[in-house]
């Protein structure tokens, strides 16, 4: 078939609807969006927004315990591990673990599977400690994952660092290590959309952006047995323990991030809770992997064995087709598809509130374009 010359229009030109595939800030849900208008002008009668009012107040106070309660209910949280709600994202905790973790001259290990992981370890470095890398996928892009049963960690290691879901590369581990020291996930794209062995974590940090709600809150659960550890020189506001004594309120939080994500927490309850997101997510996840894979036009870089349900990078044939691919599918309400500079390409953020009529629809708009320009 010949291609299509491309005019700069599209015949999904101007759709109404719009999608965000971007890998955070994420979409939210029309339910959550409807609440926080309805609660803007005044959250729950009492005549001020939520934002203007005192974390010191009754109000905020009361909602930040009802948060981590949803929490520890949602995610199966153990009476053995701590829930704080700080600020600094996922890159905030790459310093405040191993500030609370280590001292000068500990052993660290790091699975480098994507960007993350290797930010995470680079920042590991800059506190005097070993970094070592029992597995390090850089030799095949960060397209693959290394065996579990191979990992040759060291027990004297103060923790090992995981990511379970790579943003950028799209690589996703179906399981977590088993090691006997303590386990570090940065979950930030992960938690909420699958069941995790929080027990069997150490430490689980995510930054509310994606599947928690807005920008803004880093969520930490960690294992009341590690607290105590920091070092003297660690930031107040990085501090595990003193934020555990101060119940995540050593200083103004993110008040705003942590309604919403008491919205999301209910939305998520609503629809059946963590097991009914990661059914959904592998559905909607499958429905991309099937076109792009019945497909010579499109590929997807990553090991099958290692996809990523979250996020789905995927490159084009014809490589100068990507800037018409981009503008069309914006122009068809498919926001923010541009790849990681790292990557190239095309990536899509299916998050839990990404809806199925959304992924649908980009579906539908692969095959369309691949029609027109294959």
């Amino acid at each position: 078939m010949s291609k299509t010359r491309w005019s700069g229009r599209s015949p999904w030109q101007n759709r109404s609807v719009t999608y965000n595939f971007s890998s955070g800030p994420a979409t939210l849900p029309d339910a959550v969006i409807a609440a926080i208008r309805n609660d803007l002008p005044s959250w729950r009668g009492t005549g001020q927004p939520l934002m203007t009012l005192s974390h010191r107040g009754a109000d905020f106070i009361e909602l930040m315990a009802v948060v981590k309660a949803k929490l520890r209910q949602a995610l199966a949280i153990p009476d053995s591990h701590d829930i704080l709600i700080l600020q600094g994202g996922g890159m905030g905790q790459f310093a405040a673990v191993p500030l609370n973790l280590t001292h000068p001259g500990d052993k660290v290990s790091f699975l480098l599977t994507g960007n993350w992981g290797v930010q995470a370890a680079k920042e590991a470095g800059n506190y005097q400690l070993c970094v070592d890398r029992p597995a390090d996928q850089q030799s095949g892009n960060y397209t693959t994952l290394p065996p579990l049963e191979n990992l040759a960690i060291d027990p004297a290691s103060a923790y090992l660092h995981y990511v379970p879901n790579e943003t950028i590369q799209g690589v996703e581990f179906s399981t977590p290590p088993v090691t006997v020291v303590p386990l570090v996930a940065d979950a930030s794209s992960q938690i909420l959309s699958r069941p995790m062995d929080v027990g069997a974590h150490g430490v689980i940090f995510a930054g509310t952006q994606k599947n928690l709600g807005v920008a803004g809150a880093v969520v930490v659960i960690i294992d009341r047995a590690l607290l105590g550890r920091a070092r003297l020189e660690t930031p107040s506001i990085l501090d595990y323990t003193k934020m555990s004594q101060a119940d995540s309120l050593l200083n103004t939080p993110t008040t705003f991030a942590v309604y919403v994500l008491d919205l999301m927490l209910d939305w998520v309850a609503r629809l059946g809770g963590v097991e009914a997101m990661a059914v959904e997510s592998r559905a909607k996840a499958d429905l991309v992997y099937a076109a792009i894979d019945a497909s010579d036009f499109y590929r997807n870089p990553v090991e099958q064995s290692a996809r990523s349900t979250k996020n789905i990078p995927f490159t084009m044939a014809d490589p100068s087709l990507d800037r018409q691919f981009l503008a069309e599918a914006e122009a068809a309400g498919l926001m923010f598809l541009e790849g990681h500079r790292s990557v190239g390409g095309m990536r899509a953020s299916l998050y839990n509130a990404m809806p199925q009529v959304g992924v649908v629809t980009l579906v539908d708009f692969i095959k369309d374009f691949e029609r027109r320009n294959g």
